[in-house]
Protein backbone atom coordinates (compact mmCIF):
# COMPACT_ATOMS: atom_id res chain seq x y z
CA UNK A 1 0.00 0.00 0.00
CA UNK A 2 1.31 3.47 -0.93
CA UNK A 3 2.01 5.56 2.17
CA UNK A 4 0.26 8.91 2.66
CA UNK A 5 3.54 10.82 2.32
CA UNK A 6 4.45 9.04 -0.93
CA UNK A 7 0.97 9.61 -2.32
CA UNK A 8 1.31 13.34 -1.57
CA UNK A 9 4.65 13.34 -3.36
CA UNK A 10 3.10 11.62 -6.39
CA UNK A 11 0.26 14.16 -6.54
CA UNK A 12 2.75 17.00 -6.22
CA UNK A 13 4.78 15.62 -9.15
CA UNK A 14 1.60 15.33 -11.25
CA UNK A 15 0.71 18.94 -10.44
CA UNK A 16 4.24 20.10 -11.34
CA UNK A 17 4.26 17.85 -14.44
CA UNK A 18 7.55 16.22 -13.43
CA UNK A 19 6.78 13.05 -15.38
CA UNK A 20 10.28 11.54 -15.54
CA UNK A 21 10.71 11.72 -11.78
CA UNK A 22 7.27 10.20 -11.23
CA UNK A 23 8.07 7.44 -13.75
CA UNK A 24 11.26 6.63 -11.86
CA UNK A 25 9.45 6.42 -8.52
CA UNK A 26 6.65 4.25 -9.91
CA UNK A 27 9.18 1.69 -11.16
CA UNK A 28 9.66 0.33 -7.61
CA UNK A 29 5.99 0.41 -6.52
CA UNK A 30 4.08 -2.91 -6.76
CA UNK A 31 1.42 -3.04 -9.47
CA UNK A 32 -1.42 -3.73 -7.03
CA UNK A 33 -0.53 -0.60 -5.00
CA UNK A 34 -0.44 1.55 -8.12
CA UNK A 35 -3.88 0.21 -9.07
CA UNK A 36 -5.30 1.13 -5.65
CA UNK A 37 -3.90 4.64 -6.03
CA UNK A 38 -5.30 5.07 -9.54
CA UNK A 39 -8.78 4.23 -8.25
CA UNK A 40 -8.78 7.56 -6.37
CA UNK A 41 -7.63 9.67 -9.35
CA UNK A 42 -9.89 11.11 -12.00
CA UNK A 43 -9.77 9.44 -15.42
CA UNK A 44 -7.46 12.02 -17.03
CA UNK A 45 -4.91 11.90 -14.19
CA UNK A 46 -5.05 8.10 -14.10
CA UNK A 47 -4.44 7.96 -17.85
CA UNK A 48 -1.37 10.22 -17.58
CA UNK A 49 0.10 8.03 -14.82
CA UNK A 50 -0.77 4.89 -16.78
CA UNK A 51 1.20 6.12 -19.79
CA UNK A 52 4.34 6.35 -17.63
CA UNK A 53 4.37 2.61 -16.98
CA UNK A 54 6.18 0.11 -19.16
CA UNK A 55 3.86 -2.21 -21.10
CA UNK A 56 4.27 -5.30 -18.90
CA UNK A 57 3.72 -3.38 -15.66
CA UNK A 58 0.85 -1.41 -17.18
CA UNK A 59 -0.90 -4.69 -17.96
CA UNK A 60 -0.36 -5.91 -14.38
CA UNK A 61 -1.76 -2.64 -12.99
CA UNK A 62 -4.74 -2.84 -15.33
CA UNK A 63 -5.54 -6.39 -14.19
CA UNK A 64 -5.93 -5.11 -10.60
CA UNK A 65 -8.24 -2.19 -11.48
CA UNK A 66 -11.95 -2.34 -10.73
CA UNK A 67 -14.24 -2.80 -13.71
CA UNK A 68 -15.51 0.78 -13.29
CA UNK A 69 -12.07 2.43 -13.37
CA UNK A 70 -10.86 0.06 -16.09
CA UNK A 71 -13.85 0.92 -18.26
CA UNK A 72 -13.15 4.63 -17.76
CA UNK A 73 -9.59 4.21 -18.99
CA UNK A 74 -10.51 1.94 -21.91
CA UNK A 75 -12.98 4.54 -23.10
CA UNK A 76 -10.20 7.11 -23.56
CA UNK A 77 -7.31 4.83 -24.56
CA UNK A 78 -5.86 5.23 -28.01
CA UNK A 79 -5.95 2.15 -30.22
CA UNK A 80 -2.20 1.64 -29.65
CA UNK A 81 -2.51 1.89 -25.87
CA UNK A 82 -5.44 -0.49 -25.87
CA UNK A 83 -3.52 -3.01 -27.96
CA UNK A 84 -0.41 -2.78 -25.74
CA UNK A 85 -2.36 -3.32 -22.51
CA UNK A 86 -4.60 -6.12 -23.72
CA UNK A 87 -1.76 -7.99 -25.44
CA UNK A 88 0.22 -8.12 -22.20
CA UNK A 89 -2.71 -9.47 -20.18
CA UNK A 90 -3.13 -13.21 -19.74
CA UNK A 91 -6.07 -14.68 -21.72
CA UNK A 92 -8.05 -15.43 -18.54
CA UNK A 93 -7.50 -11.84 -17.34
CA UNK A 94 -8.75 -10.52 -20.67
CA UNK A 95 -11.87 -12.68 -20.41
CA UNK A 96 -12.53 -11.63 -16.82
CA UNK A 97 -12.38 -7.99 -17.81
CA UNK A 98 -14.42 -8.34 -21.01
CA UNK A 99 -17.26 -9.87 -18.97
CA UNK A 100 -17.68 -6.55 -17.14
CA UNK A 101 -17.58 -4.24 -20.19
CA UNK A 102 -20.53 -2.74 -22.08
CA UNK A 103 -21.01 -4.12 -25.57
CA UNK A 104 -19.45 -1.20 -27.47
CA UNK A 105 -16.22 -1.38 -25.48
CA UNK A 106 -16.10 -5.16 -25.81
CA UNK A 107 -16.03 -4.84 -29.60
CA UNK A 108 -13.37 -2.12 -29.30
CA UNK A 109 -11.16 -4.35 -27.14
CA UNK A 110 -11.57 -7.42 -29.35
CA UNK A 111 -10.73 -5.32 -32.41
CA UNK A 112 -7.42 -4.32 -30.79
CA UNK A 113 -6.25 -7.95 -30.49
CA UNK A 114 -4.33 -9.84 -33.13
CA UNK A 115 -6.39 -12.59 -34.88
CA UNK A 116 -4.81 -15.47 -32.94
CA UNK A 117 -5.34 -13.88 -29.51
CA UNK A 118 -8.85 -12.76 -30.48
CA UNK A 119 -9.78 -16.34 -31.40
CA UNK A 120 -8.33 -17.57 -28.10
CA UNK A 121 -10.32 -15.06 -26.04
CA UNK A 122 -13.55 -15.76 -27.92
CA UNK A 123 -13.05 -19.47 -27.28
CA UNK A 124 -12.75 -18.85 -23.52
CA UNK A 125 -15.83 -16.59 -23.60
CA UNK A 126 -17.72 -19.52 -25.11
CA UNK A 127 -17.52 -21.51 -21.87
CA UNK A 128 -20.33 -21.20 -19.26
CA UNK A 129 -20.01 -18.15 -17.02
CA UNK A 130 -19.15 -19.98 -13.77
CA UNK A 131 -17.03 -22.66 -15.43
CA UNK A 132 -13.32 -23.42 -15.09
CA UNK A 133 -12.93 -22.63 -18.79
CA UNK A 134 -13.55 -18.94 -18.08
CA UNK A 135 -10.67 -18.64 -15.59
CA UNK A 136 -8.08 -20.95 -17.15
CA UNK A 137 -5.06 -19.70 -19.06
CA UNK A 138 -4.16 -21.33 -22.35
CA UNK A 139 -0.44 -20.59 -21.90
CA UNK A 140 1.43 -23.57 -20.45
CA UNK A 141 4.51 -25.70 -21.10
CA UNK A 142 4.12 -29.16 -22.63
CA UNK A 143 6.84 -31.77 -23.02
CA UNK A 144 6.89 -35.37 -24.30
CA UNK A 145 7.66 -38.49 -22.29
CA UNK A 146 10.31 -39.69 -24.78
CA UNK A 147 12.32 -36.46 -24.47
CA UNK A 148 15.43 -36.28 -22.30
CA UNK A 149 15.63 -33.91 -19.37
CA UNK A 150 18.19 -31.85 -21.28
CA UNK A 151 15.88 -31.41 -24.29
CA UNK A 152 13.02 -30.50 -21.94
CA UNK A 153 15.14 -27.86 -20.20
CA UNK A 154 16.10 -26.36 -23.55
CA UNK A 155 12.41 -26.27 -24.46
CA UNK A 156 11.69 -24.42 -21.19
CA UNK A 157 14.37 -21.82 -21.89
CA UNK A 158 12.85 -21.09 -25.30
CA UNK A 159 9.15 -20.95 -24.35
CA UNK A 160 9.25 -20.30 -20.59
CA UNK A 161 9.01 -16.52 -20.97
CA UNK A 162 5.66 -16.85 -22.72
CA UNK A 163 3.83 -18.50 -19.83
CA UNK A 164 2.48 -17.15 -16.55
CA UNK A 165 4.34 -19.60 -14.30
CA UNK A 166 6.75 -22.52 -14.60
CA UNK A 167 5.99 -24.27 -11.32
CA UNK A 168 4.41 -27.26 -13.06
CA UNK A 169 5.35 -28.82 -16.42
CA UNK A 170 2.84 -31.06 -18.24
CA UNK A 171 3.68 -34.26 -20.10
CA UNK A 172 1.48 -35.13 -23.09
CA UNK A 173 1.37 -37.93 -25.64
CA UNK A 174 1.45 -37.56 -29.43
CA UNK A 175 -2.28 -36.65 -29.50
CA UNK A 176 -1.83 -33.97 -26.81
CA UNK A 177 -3.51 -36.01 -24.06
CA UNK A 178 -2.26 -35.29 -20.57
CA UNK A 179 -0.33 -38.25 -19.11
CA UNK A 180 1.51 -36.66 -16.16
CA UNK A 181 2.53 -33.42 -14.47
CA UNK A 182 6.00 -32.68 -13.12
CA UNK A 183 7.27 -30.01 -10.80
CA UNK A 184 10.09 -27.86 -12.12
CA UNK A 185 12.29 -29.18 -9.30
CA UNK A 186 11.81 -32.72 -10.67
CA UNK A 187 13.55 -31.63 -13.86
CA UNK A 188 16.23 -29.57 -12.16
CA UNK A 189 17.27 -32.43 -9.86
CA UNK A 190 17.21 -35.14 -12.56
CA UNK A 191 20.19 -36.21 -14.66
CA UNK A 192 20.29 -34.45 -18.02
CA UNK A 193 20.43 -37.70 -19.99
CA UNK A 194 17.44 -39.23 -18.21
CA UNK A 195 14.22 -39.60 -20.16
CA UNK A 196 11.09 -37.86 -18.89
CA UNK A 197 9.38 -41.28 -18.74
CA UNK A 198 11.97 -42.33 -16.14
CA UNK A 199 10.95 -39.62 -13.67
CA UNK A 200 7.21 -39.84 -14.29
CA UNK A 201 4.80 -41.54 -11.87
CA UNK A 202 1.71 -41.11 -14.14
CA UNK A 203 -0.31 -39.77 -11.20
CA UNK A 204 -1.99 -36.42 -11.68
CA UNK A 205 -5.15 -34.48 -10.86
CA UNK A 206 -7.04 -32.70 -13.65
CA UNK A 207 -10.39 -30.98 -14.20
CA UNK A 208 -12.51 -30.36 -17.30
CA UNK A 209 -13.22 -26.92 -18.72
CA UNK A 210 -17.01 -27.20 -18.22
CA UNK A 211 -16.86 -28.03 -14.49
CA UNK A 212 -17.90 -25.37 -11.99
CA UNK A 213 -14.98 -23.20 -10.91
CA UNK A 214 -15.70 -24.05 -7.26
CA UNK A 215 -14.51 -27.56 -8.09
CA UNK A 216 -11.08 -26.13 -8.93
CA UNK A 217 -11.02 -24.36 -5.55
CA UNK A 218 -11.74 -27.65 -3.78
CA UNK A 219 -9.16 -29.63 -5.76
CA UNK A 220 -6.33 -27.14 -5.27
CA UNK A 221 -7.09 -26.95 -1.55
CA UNK A 222 -7.47 -30.70 -1.08
CA UNK A 223 -4.28 -31.68 -2.90
CA UNK A 224 -2.16 -28.58 -2.01
CA UNK A 225 -1.45 -27.79 -5.65
CA UNK A 226 -0.16 -24.55 -7.16
CA UNK A 227 -1.71 -25.22 -10.58
CA UNK A 228 -4.36 -27.50 -11.97
CA UNK A 229 -4.40 -28.82 -15.57
CA UNK A 230 -7.61 -28.45 -17.57
CA UNK A 231 -8.55 -31.09 -20.15
CA UNK A 232 -11.39 -31.58 -22.60
CA UNK A 233 -13.71 -34.60 -22.81
CA UNK A 234 -10.99 -36.59 -24.63
CA UNK A 235 -8.33 -35.87 -22.03
CA UNK A 236 -6.44 -33.43 -24.26
CA UNK A 237 -4.68 -30.68 -22.31
CA UNK A 238 -6.22 -27.30 -23.19
CA UNK A 239 -5.23 -25.04 -20.29
CA UNK A 240 -4.38 -24.67 -16.63
CA UNK A 241 -5.72 -22.86 -13.59
CA UNK A 242 -3.18 -21.23 -11.27
CA UNK A 243 -3.48 -20.66 -7.56
CA UNK A 244 -3.68 -16.85 -7.91
CA UNK A 245 -6.79 -17.25 -10.09
CA UNK A 246 -8.30 -19.65 -7.55
CA UNK A 247 -7.68 -17.27 -4.64
CA UNK A 248 -9.73 -14.64 -6.47
CA UNK A 249 -12.49 -17.17 -7.16
CA UNK A 250 -12.52 -18.39 -3.54
CA UNK A 251 -12.80 -14.83 -2.25
CA UNK A 252 -15.59 -14.03 -4.70
CA UNK A 253 -17.54 -17.20 -3.86
CA UNK A 254 -17.12 -16.69 -0.09
CA UNK A 255 -18.31 -13.08 -0.42
CA UNK A 256 -21.31 -14.17 -2.48
CA UNK A 257 -22.25 -16.84 0.08
CA UNK A 258 -21.93 -14.39 2.98
CA UNK A 259 -24.17 -11.85 1.25
CA UNK A 260 -26.75 -14.49 0.33
CA UNK A 261 -26.77 -15.75 3.92
CA UNK A 262 -27.32 -12.16 5.01
CA UNK A 263 -30.41 -11.96 2.83
CA UNK A 264 -29.24 -9.99 -0.24
CA UNK A 265 -27.90 -10.55 -3.73
CA UNK A 266 -24.13 -10.46 -4.29
CA UNK A 267 -22.69 -7.07 -5.26
CA UNK A 268 -21.01 -6.71 -8.65
CA UNK A 269 -18.17 -4.70 -7.12
CA UNK A 270 -16.81 -3.72 -3.72
CA UNK A 271 -19.16 -1.97 -1.27
CA UNK A 272 -17.18 1.30 -1.45
CA UNK A 273 -17.51 1.34 -5.25
CA UNK A 274 -21.22 0.46 -5.43
CA UNK A 275 -23.61 3.38 -5.77
CA UNK A 276 -26.76 3.66 -3.65
CA UNK A 277 -29.32 2.78 -6.38
CA UNK A 278 -27.40 -0.44 -7.16
CA UNK A 279 -27.16 -1.23 -3.42
CA UNK A 280 -30.92 -0.74 -3.01
CA UNK A 281 -31.57 -2.95 -6.04
CA UNK A 282 -29.50 -5.77 -4.53
CA UNK A 283 -31.26 -5.59 -1.16
CA UNK A 284 -34.86 -4.64 -1.80
CA UNK A 285 -35.92 -7.94 -3.39
CA UNK A 286 -35.02 -10.02 -0.36
CA UNK A 287 -36.58 -7.44 2.01
CA UNK A 288 -39.87 -7.66 0.14
CA UNK A 289 -39.79 -11.47 0.14
CA UNK A 290 -39.02 -11.55 3.87
CA UNK A 291 -41.70 -8.95 4.58
CA UNK A 292 -44.30 -11.03 2.77
CA UNK A 293 -43.03 -14.07 4.66
CA UNK A 294 -43.64 -12.27 7.94
CA UNK A 295 -47.28 -11.86 6.90
CA UNK A 296 -47.56 -15.58 7.56
CA UNK A 297 -46.47 -14.86 11.13
CA UNK A 298 -49.23 -12.25 11.42
CA UNK A 299 -51.74 -14.75 10.05
CA UNK A 300 -50.62 -17.38 12.56
CA UNK A 301 -51.00 -14.88 15.42
CA UNK A 302 -54.45 -13.89 14.21
CA UNK A 303 -55.57 -17.52 14.45
CA UNK A 304 -54.70 -17.46 18.16
CA UNK A 305 -56.41 -14.14 18.87
CA UNK A 306 -58.76 -15.65 21.46
CA UNK A 307 -55.90 -17.30 23.31
CA UNK A 308 -54.04 -14.00 23.46
CA UNK A 309 -57.14 -12.22 24.75
CA UNK A 310 -57.64 -14.84 27.48
CA UNK A 311 -53.99 -14.86 28.61
CA UNK A 312 -52.29 -11.63 27.56
CA UNK A 313 -49.15 -12.68 29.42
CA UNK A 314 -48.44 -15.16 26.59
CA UNK A 315 -47.67 -12.25 24.25
CA UNK A 316 -44.71 -11.20 26.41
CA UNK A 317 -42.78 -14.32 25.52
CA UNK A 318 -43.41 -14.44 21.74
CA UNK A 319 -40.16 -12.61 20.77
CA UNK A 320 -38.15 -14.92 23.04
CA UNK A 321 -39.68 -18.05 21.56
CA UNK A 322 -39.32 -17.18 17.88
CA UNK A 323 -35.84 -15.64 18.20
CA UNK A 324 -34.54 -18.76 19.95
CA UNK A 325 -35.80 -20.91 17.09
CA UNK A 326 -34.42 -18.49 14.49
CA UNK A 327 -31.00 -18.43 16.15
CA UNK A 328 -30.90 -22.22 16.31
CA UNK A 329 -31.92 -22.52 12.66
CA UNK A 330 -29.33 -19.95 11.54
CA UNK A 331 -26.59 -21.82 13.41
CA UNK A 332 -27.54 -25.12 11.78
CA UNK A 333 -27.88 -23.57 8.30
CA UNK A 334 -24.46 -21.90 8.57
CA UNK A 335 -22.80 -25.16 9.66
CA UNK A 336 -24.36 -27.22 6.86
CA UNK A 337 -23.85 -24.63 4.11
CA UNK A 338 -20.17 -24.33 4.99
CA UNK A 339 -19.75 -28.12 5.18
CA UNK A 340 -21.38 -28.55 1.76
CA UNK A 341 -19.24 -25.81 0.21
CA UNK A 342 -15.92 -27.32 1.35
CA UNK A 343 -16.92 -30.88 0.44
CA UNK A 344 -17.18 -32.16 4.01
CA UNK A 345 -20.77 -33.21 3.23
CA UNK A 346 -22.61 -34.16 0.06
CA UNK A 347 -26.29 -34.66 -0.78
CA UNK A 348 -26.22 -38.34 0.23
CA UNK A 349 -25.38 -37.37 3.84
CA UNK A 350 -28.77 -35.78 4.56
CA UNK A 351 -30.03 -38.71 6.67
CA UNK A 352 -26.92 -38.62 8.86
CA UNK A 353 -27.28 -34.87 9.28
CA UNK A 354 -30.98 -35.24 10.11
CA UNK A 355 -30.19 -37.67 12.94
CA UNK A 356 -27.35 -35.52 14.28
CA UNK A 357 -29.36 -32.30 14.23
CA UNK A 358 -32.42 -33.98 15.76
CA UNK A 359 -30.30 -35.20 18.67
CA UNK A 360 -28.38 -31.94 19.06
CA UNK A 361 -31.66 -29.99 18.78
CA UNK A 362 -33.21 -32.06 21.57
CA UNK A 363 -30.16 -31.48 23.79
CA UNK A 364 -29.96 -27.77 23.03
CA UNK A 365 -33.72 -27.36 23.40
CA UNK A 366 -33.74 -29.22 26.74
CA UNK A 367 -30.94 -27.07 28.15
CA UNK A 368 -32.54 -23.80 27.03
CA UNK A 369 -36.04 -25.05 27.90
CA UNK A 370 -35.10 -25.95 31.49
CA UNK A 371 -33.36 -22.63 31.92
CA UNK A 372 -36.34 -20.84 30.35
CA UNK A 373 -38.81 -22.54 32.72
CA UNK A 374 -36.80 -21.45 35.78
CA UNK A 375 -36.18 -17.90 34.52
CA UNK A 376 -39.80 -17.31 33.47
CA UNK A 377 -41.08 -18.73 36.78
CA UNK A 378 -38.79 -16.38 38.68
CA UNK A 379 -39.82 -13.46 36.48
CA UNK A 380 -43.54 -14.14 37.07
CA UNK A 381 -42.92 -14.41 40.80
CA UNK A 382 -41.08 -11.06 40.85
CA UNK A 383 -44.03 -9.47 39.01
CA UNK A 384 -46.22 -10.47 41.91
CA UNK A 385 -47.97 -13.45 40.35
CA UNK A 386 -49.45 -15.72 43.03
CA UNK A 387 -47.49 -18.93 43.59
CA UNK A 388 -49.97 -21.45 42.25
CA UNK A 389 -50.35 -24.04 39.53
CA UNK A 390 -51.18 -21.49 36.80
CA UNK A 391 -47.84 -19.71 37.28
CA UNK A 392 -45.95 -23.00 37.05
CA UNK A 393 -47.89 -24.00 33.91
CA UNK A 394 -47.14 -20.67 32.23
CA UNK A 395 -43.42 -21.12 32.88
CA UNK A 396 -43.60 -24.74 31.72
CA UNK A 397 -45.41 -23.63 28.53
CA UNK A 398 -42.53 -21.35 27.63
CA UNK A 399 -39.91 -23.99 28.46
CA UNK A 400 -41.66 -26.75 26.52
CA UNK A 401 -42.22 -24.44 23.53
CA UNK A 402 -38.52 -23.59 23.51
CA UNK A 403 -37.69 -27.29 23.15
CA UNK A 404 -40.05 -27.69 20.19
CA UNK A 405 -39.02 -24.47 18.44
CA UNK A 406 -35.28 -25.11 18.79
CA UNK A 407 -35.65 -28.69 17.50
CA UNK A 408 -37.64 -27.44 14.51
CA UNK A 409 -35.18 -24.60 13.91
CA UNK A 410 -32.27 -27.05 13.95
CA UNK A 411 -33.95 -29.44 11.53
CA UNK A 412 -35.17 -26.77 9.09
CA UNK A 413 -31.83 -24.94 9.12
CA UNK A 414 -29.98 -28.21 8.45
CA UNK A 415 -32.31 -29.66 5.80
CA UNK A 416 -33.03 -26.56 3.70
CA UNK A 417 -29.46 -26.38 2.29
CA UNK A 418 -29.82 -30.00 1.12
CA UNK A 419 -33.16 -29.16 -0.49
CA UNK A 420 -31.70 -26.12 -2.24
CA UNK A 421 -28.76 -28.17 -3.55
CA UNK A 422 -31.13 -30.91 -4.73
CA UNK A 423 -33.04 -28.44 -6.93
CA UNK A 424 -29.74 -26.95 -8.23
CA UNK A 425 -29.90 -23.72 -6.23
CA UNK A 426 -27.06 -22.25 -4.19
CA UNK A 427 -27.47 -23.58 -0.62
CA UNK A 428 -26.46 -20.13 0.64
CA UNK A 429 -29.92 -18.99 -0.54
CA UNK A 430 -31.06 -20.70 2.67
CA UNK A 431 -30.06 -17.46 4.32
CA UNK A 432 -30.35 -16.68 8.02
CA UNK A 433 -33.30 -14.29 7.45
CA UNK A 434 -35.10 -16.93 5.35
CA UNK A 435 -34.69 -19.59 8.04
CA UNK A 436 -35.69 -17.08 10.73
CA UNK A 437 -38.88 -16.18 8.85
CA UNK A 438 -39.83 -19.84 8.49
CA UNK A 439 -39.17 -20.52 12.16
CA UNK A 440 -41.15 -17.42 13.18
CA UNK A 441 -44.32 -18.88 11.69
CA UNK A 442 -43.83 -22.39 13.07
CA UNK A 443 -42.68 -20.96 16.42
CA UNK A 444 -46.02 -19.19 16.87
CA UNK A 445 -47.91 -22.36 16.01
CA UNK A 446 -45.80 -24.52 18.36
CA UNK A 447 -46.02 -21.98 21.21
CA UNK A 448 -49.79 -21.58 21.14
CA UNK A 449 -50.37 -25.27 20.50
CA UNK A 450 -48.41 -26.08 23.68
CA UNK A 451 -50.27 -23.31 25.51
CA UNK A 452 -53.66 -24.67 24.41
CA UNK A 453 -52.78 -28.00 26.03
CA UNK A 454 -51.04 -26.91 29.23
CA UNK A 455 -53.14 -23.82 29.89
CA UNK A 456 -56.50 -25.21 28.81
CA UNK A 457 -58.25 -24.22 32.03
CA UNK A 458 -56.88 -20.67 31.78
CA UNK A 459 -57.68 -20.18 28.11
CA UNK A 460 -61.09 -21.83 27.92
Amino acid sequence: MISVSLEKEFLSLIEQKEWWKLKSLLRDVPAVDIAEWLENLNADEALVVFRLLVNEKAADVFSYLSSIKGTELLDIFSKRQLSDVMTNLEPDEQVAFLEELPGTLTFKVLASLDPERKKEVQQLLGYPEESIGRIMTTKFIRIRSEWTVQKSMEHLRIFGKLVESLNVIYVVDEQGRLIDDLRLTDLVLADLDQKISDIMDSQFIAVTAFEDREEAVKMLSKYDLVALPVVDSRGILIGKVTVDDIIDVAEEEATEDMLLMGGMDALDDRYSRTDIPEMVKKRVGWLIVLFLGQMLTVTALANFENALAAAAVLAFFIPMIISSGGNSGSQAATLIIRSLSIGDLDLSDWKKVLRRELLSGLLLGSIVGIMGTVVIGAWLYMRGEPVEMSMFLQALTVGTSLVGVIVFGNLSGAMLPFLMSKINLDPAVTSAPFVATLVDVTGIIIYFSVASVLLRSLLY
